[in-house]
């Protein structure tokens, strides 16, 4: 019952928004599962990932030669790049949702001027119908990226000081 509920919600609002707005919501799902991914990732891949490169450089005797600090970047890089795993995917997410918001605004101006032409300017609720179709969209785009910005932001900000802990005690066993 109240999935039905929610269900003849969400339908009103994408038939509100127009089809753009059924784009929008399946980027910031998907967004929001590479957020996801990335925080399951850091809380719990990353942790075993910098275990096995201590581990691994604690097993080795030479650690002050130039081929050992070559051997500690390699771990380090090999590492950073597990931390980056999909940032820029995500980043190219967050900046497409104000570009398929505008997309959005853009058709929902067509519909409006359709209706001005064939109607004149006097009815306004085919106007205001266009005009919900065009805003909309635009607030969807503004909300996701907005709430993907935060969170893209976040994860870069870890991944960083995740390299430069790993960095420090990778250095601090010599």
């Amino acid at each position: 019952m109240i999935l039905n509920e929610f269900y003849g919600a969400i339908q009103d609002f994408v038939e509100t928004g127009g089809q753009v707005l059924v784009v929008i919501g399946v980027l910031i799902f998907v967004m929001w599962l590479m957020i996801l991914e990335r925080i399951f990732y850091y809380l719990k891949g990353h942790q075993q990932a910098k275990r096995a490169a201590l581990a691994n450089w604690q097993q080795r005797s030479d650690k002050s030669s130039w081929h050992a600090e070559q051997i500690r970047q390699a771990m380090i890089s090999r590492v950073s790049l597990a931390l980056g795993g999909n940032l820029p995917v995500l980043q190219a997410l967050v900046a497409l949702c104000p570009l398929l918001g505008l997309m959005g605004t853009v058709t929902g101006m067509i519909e409006v001027f359709d209706v001005m032409a064939v109607a004149g300017t006097g009815n306004a609720r085919s106007m205001a119908s266009g005009v919900s179709k065009a805003t909309i969209p635009t607030m969807a785009g503004m909300v996701g990226a907005l709430s993907g910005v935060f969170a893209a932001t976040w994860l870069q900000r870890t991944a960083k000081r995740e390299r430069l802990k790993l960095e420090d005690r990778l250095l601090l066993e010599h």
